[in-house]
């Protein structure tokens, strides 16, 4: 007996072990996945915090005698464009890390040769001795197999074919002192100075015999800005504004701009002509102006400055697909900025001179008369500073400082509004506002089922509830697309008169209930009360529903619905209220069931103790049951709230997904789980706005590890006191 007996305690200790193990290598799996999942979400969004800097690659030279007119981004196959001595402009590429000419745009030598750089490609301008005018792109130069094709004189019947030609007036070109040139995605624009006169023609890139011409006198500097359809024009010490659309006499000025001769300040525009940046070289400091919109209509206004102390600036590149603006100094000294902000994120010093500066992608290109060096980006996703994430700012064509959230196609010079507070005000006002709603009835349902009804009733309830935690948020989130967000207008007022009237109708019901139900068979009484109820809370509704709107809105004469609509600037079907209602609804039995094991959980002794003592079924509840159940109540609450504010589905069907930074409950909004999901399928891989994204995925983390923590603190702590209680 003795030896059966340990042989059967040694096999249920190696069962035992077994167990363990199998166990605790199952939970080591989770915790492992748990660490990995975190572990990759870091490592996506930690180039943020890199410093972002410039690695040199190469300096090229050409011949003495040739002059670099505008840089390509010659280490991928786009041409450097050199202007030689013998009226002709040649395209050189890399050929074993020498730059050697691969084609000649050679034409008479009274033609005026030039080129421009519009959003990263450039053009040849070919200007006619009768002001004709052709604008060829530097691209249909080039072939497939790289070899020299002849030139366009000995071509002219098959040479590349223009963007765009068009005609100057003869007399104007004729007399000329100065031209300029310019483009942008609608209009080619066109300035000729004679003395202090500036002629100025816009023309139609899609209809080039349609243009506008304007002329201006005693102007010192003219500024073109195709891409917000204006011209800035310094009269004197003083800078003005004429849009498009005003005579040749409306000139708006430029409020904030100091007094300043051409020798004190330098202009630097960025690609879409709606920002501009200007060197005060008097006061050293370089200062940053945006498009916006102003009690005189469209204006330029200064956003920031930044200090530069014995320092002038000499040009200024714009990123094509990040908020970063390098500034370059007179001494060789390289700022990275963020266009946005205005933050100085990283500066070094230039081995190489350089006097004009382009970015290709992530390569920048620093070029003077013959000589061209070439750096590459690192880390410039770094650029990204905690004031562009968090606080206002004063964006492109915006009236004043905001936070947005509004992303960019991938290389088109457009600021890129990567503002994380509407998504973050969106995700809690929707969080806060279904836990609200939520709380009366999880915690209420759960008090009825676990103290007042009996076993049996409770069996049948408990698991009809819980039953609806299985049901797929994203048919909740349909049911409330399709049915709700139609009959918003009609709803909304319908619930808010629902909330006010359903107290006093309880009250009513739980008067006269005992009364009715003493008429009733005796197996029947008990739960009863639950019957009056759900009758009650049945008839107010149809009562909200289709009575309710009509009576009120003609006693106080106004048309509700149309004023609630015009209190919102988002359609009232996708605001916060329709959101928070159907994420109340998706809340509530995980609420329920936690509260309802929380109260149900009080041992009976308590409860038997406070009736002994002569408490009422009330006081008992309020005074021992609830105190009792407290932590796991507010445990309850929390995790109803983490998964609120984690939800997805519902969210991103019922609202406009519009990140609106306001608090406004009839306002749309935008949560960051949501624009996860519309935004990372389409995301470059590696770019700032991918990083950005699981910045926000780590956040989203963050707090729901937060809540969960603080609930169990919360619970420990409640119980430690009523322990010691």
């Amino acid at each position: 007996m003795t030896l059966d007996s340990n042989s059967m305690n040694k096999k249920r200790q190696r069962s035992d072990k077994q167990a363990r193990y199998i166990v605790s290598g199952f939970g080591g799996l989770v915790l492992l996945t748990l660490v990995i999942l975190i572990t990759h979400l870091i490592i996506q969004a930690l180039p943020l915090a890199y410093r972002p800097s410039l690695n040199f690659i190469a300096t090229y030279t050409i011949p003495e005698d040739e002059r670099i007119v505008s840089a390509g981004d010659f280490l991928n196959s786009q041409p450097l464009l050199v202007q030689e001595q013998d009226c002709r402009l040649s395209l050189k590429q890399l050929d074993e890390n020498v730059l050697v000419s691969i084609h000649d745009y050679i034409r008479p030598c009274e033609y005026v040769l030039s080129a421009h750089t519009d959003r990263g490609e450039n053009y040849i301008v070919d200007v006619s001795p009768n002001a004709q005018v052709r604008v060829l792109p530097v691209r249909s130069f080039i072939i497939d197999d790289k070899e020299a094709v002849n030139t366009l004189a000995r071509t002219a019947q098959t040479g590349p074919a223009s963007i765009m030609s068009f005609s100057l007036p003869k007399e104007e070109w004729s007399e000329r002192e100065e031209w300029d040139f310019t483009l942008s995605s609608k209009w080619a624009v066109v300035s000729i100075s004679r003395g202090n006169s500036v002629f100025v023609r816009w023309i139609n890139r899609q209809q080039p015999t349609t243009f506008i011409d304007k002329r201006f006198n005693n102007v010192a500097r003219t500024v073109l800005l195709p891409g917000s359809e204006s011209v800035l024009l310094q009269f004197d010490e003083m800078l003005f504004i004429n849009r498009l659309r005003d005579d040749d006499t409306t000139l708006l000025p430029v409020v904030g701009v100091e007094a300043l001769t051409l020798d004190e300040q330098a202009l630097f525009p960025l690609a879409k002509g709606r920002t501009f940046f200007l060197m005060n070289r008097k006061s050293e400091t370089l200062t940053r102006w945006v498009f916006s919109k102003s009690e005189n209509g469209l204006t330029f206004e200064q956003t920031y400055h930044i200090s530069l102390p014995g320092e002038s600036v000499i040009d200024v590149a714009e990123h094509a697909s990040i908020n970063l603006v390098a500034v370059l100094t007179n001494k060789q000294r390289l700022l990275l900025i963020n266009r946005v902000s205005g933050d100085v994120v990283s500066e070094q010093k230039l081995d190489n001179s350089a006097a004009d500066i382009i970015w290709y992608g992530n390569k920048l290109y620093g070029f003077s008369d013959n000589t061209v060096s070439v750096w590459k980006g690192k880390n410039l996703s770094g650029i990204t500073t905690w004031a562009s994430l968090f606080e206002p700012q004063h964006y492109e064509g915006y009236e004043s400082e905001g936070t947005v959230w509004q992303t960019t196609s991938a290389s088109d010079y457009q600021e890129a509004k990567f503002s994380l507070t509407p998504l973050l005000i969106g995700s809690i006002k929707a969080s806060l506002l279904a836990l609200i709603i939520a709380i009366p009835v999880a915690i209420g349902a759960a008090i009825y089922t676990a103290f007042f009804a009996k076993s049996r009733l409770r069996n049948l309830l408990k698991p009809a509830i819980e039953l609806l935690e299985a049901i797929p948020s994203v048919l909740i989130g349909f049911i409330a697309a399709i049915w709700l967000s139609p009959k918003a207008e009609q709803f909304l007022f319908s619930f808010a008169f629902f909330l006010i009237v359903i107290p006093f109708v309880l009250i009513a019901v739980a008067l006269v209930q005992r009364q009715v139900a003493n008429y009733l068979p005796k197996r029947l009484r008990h739960g009863a009360e639950l019957l009056f109820a759900l009758g009650g809370v049945f008839v107010l509704g149809v009562i909200s529903v289709e009575f309710a709107p009509s009576i009120v809105f003609s006693l106080i004469g106004v048309e509700g619905f149309s004023v609630l609509a015009a209190e919102s600037d988002s359609p009232i079907g996708k605001t916060t209220i329709v959101v928070a209602l159907a994420l109340g609804v998706a809340i509530s039995p995980s609420i329920y069931s936690l509260a309802e094991d929380a109260i149900n959980g009080v041992p009976m002794d308590l409860k038997h103790a406070s009736f002994a003592l002569g408490a009422t079924r009330l006081q008992t509840l309020l005074h021992v049951v609830l105190h009792v159940a407290l932590p796991g109540i507010v445990a309850a609450i929390m995790l109803g709230f983490g998964r609120a504010f984690g939800e997805t589905m519902i969210v991103l069907m019922v609202t406009g997904n519009t990140p609106i930074s306001s608090w406004g409950l009839i306002e749309g909004l935008r949560a960051l789980t949501a624009n996860l999901a519309i935004e990372l399928p389409e995301a470059e891989v590696t770019s700032a706005h991918y990083q950005i994204l699981f910045f926000t995925a780590c956040i989203l983390f963050l707090f729901t590890f937060m809540v969960n923590t603080i609930a169990e603190l919360l619970r420990q702590r409640l119980r430690s006191r009523q322990h010691y209680a």
